[in-house]
């Protein structure tokens, strides 16, 4: 027999209340029934179909307190000629190319809208259907943020270099270096919104014994937005985008790390404004991919707390278990770390960071929507 599937996901959600109510306490050791915020999550995919967040909100439970809140900004063409019959619901199920499309911030601005507002202070959605590329981009974030007032809080994720996905995308290929971005960040240092931006820091499959193709762009990009709050997707990582670890037998120079790349950018007074988020699982398997890595990356967060946030980067989950996955593989990095760093990684920047991209936003709104 089949199942209906909005039955199947009744069934889901109703499972998943009851195995939340056997884990109230976070693996950091918080003591709190809010496991974390989450610094990025999607609620479509890459055709705009997703969960309803009345549904998200049944899997985040009590686990988790505040999410981000955005779809995703490029839609994947079903071409007849390319796929026939396959429709493909992901990048990379087709030689097809992407576009932008801008109705996604109309379609989260509704569904938030369509909330309590009780419902509404766990979400700070994101603005993303704009053109990075494009010098008029910065009026599409205007225009959504005085058409829908009193909604969104920040920028992204959007894309610059990402593996795979900045080939496909028609028009113009993004940029770090593309004025067209500057305009977009001085506006968003301008009205407070804060910034998630997906840049691969270095190009797939490339030598490990040079400096990341991206690297010095991204550090020159940071530098010129000193009054911009701005999140650093994955720690520069991608599905193919491995960490850097160069040797000093490889190199005409020290051995280089991403951690040492990190460290190095945390400590530079010049990026004070710069942060991480540390999301998707793709990121979360090399963290504990072995002791030594699990006790780098520890050592890493222990030492800036303040400077990294915990995110899914789940894209319209089915269900509870999909969710939390990404959530549970960093648990051998939660049990070492302190308390104080637990807390802010988990939950602590999250708070400050989109605390004050609210307050600034509606600031903004208030003296420029009439």
């Amino acid at each position: 027999m089949r199942i209906p599937h909005r039955l199947t996901i009744a069934l889901a959600l109703a499972l998943a209340t009851v195995g939340l109510g056997a884990r109230q306490t976070p693996a950091g050791g918080a003591g709190s029934g809010d496991d974390f915020d989450d610094s990025h999550f999607h609620l479509t995919n890459y055709v705009q179909k997703g969960i309803d967040v009345g549904a998200f909100l049944q899997i985040m439970g009590t686990r988790v307190h505040r999410s981000t809140l955005f779809g995703i900004p490029l839609q994947q063409q079903w071409s007849y000629a390319n796929s026939g019959e396959f429709a493909p619901t992901y990048y990379l199920q087709s030689d097809a190319p992407l576009y932008y499309y801008s109705f996604t911030d109309a379609f989260i601005a509704m569904a938030y809208r369509a909330l309590s507002k009780e419902q509404q202070a766990r979400f700070d959605p994101m603005i993303t259907g704009f053109d990075p590329a494009d010098m008029y981009g910065v009026d599409h974030i205007r225009r959504v943020l005085t058409t829908f007032p009193g909604v969104f809080t920040g920028i992204g994720e959007f894309s610059i270099h990402k593996e795979f996905v900045s080939a496909k995308i028609s028009g113009e290929t993004a940029s770090l270096t593309n004025p067209a971005l500057d305009r977009i960040l001085d506006f968003a240092g301008e009205v407070g919104l804060v910034v998630i931006i997906h840049n691969d820091i270095d190009m797939p499959f490339a030598k490990q014994d040079t400096e990341p193709v991206y690297l010095g762009q991204m550090k020159t990009l940071l530098r010129r937005h000193p009054n911009t709050t701005i999140i650093w997707a994955h720690v520069g990582l991608g599905r193919i985008v491995h960490p850097v670890q160069s040797s000093a037998e490889a190199a005409e120079r020290p051995p280089l790390t991403q951690l040492q790349i990190v460290e190095a950018m945390l400590t530079d007074p010049t990026m004070a404004h710069l942060y991480f988020d540390i999301s998707w699982d793709e990121v979360a398997k090399y963290a504990v991919a072995s002791p030594e890595a699990i006790e780098r990356v520890s050592a890493m967060l222990n030492r800036h707390p303040d400077r990294f946030l915990f995110g899914t980067d789940t894209v319209a989950p089915s269900g509870p278990a999909p969710y939390f996955a990404v959530f549970d593989m960093w648990a051998p990095v939660w049990q070492r770390l302190t308390p104080d760093a637990s807390l802010k990684v988990r939950k602590g920047n999250y708070e400050r960071l989109f605390d004050q991209g609210r307050q600034r936003v509606r600031a903004w709104e208030a003296a420029n929507v009439k």
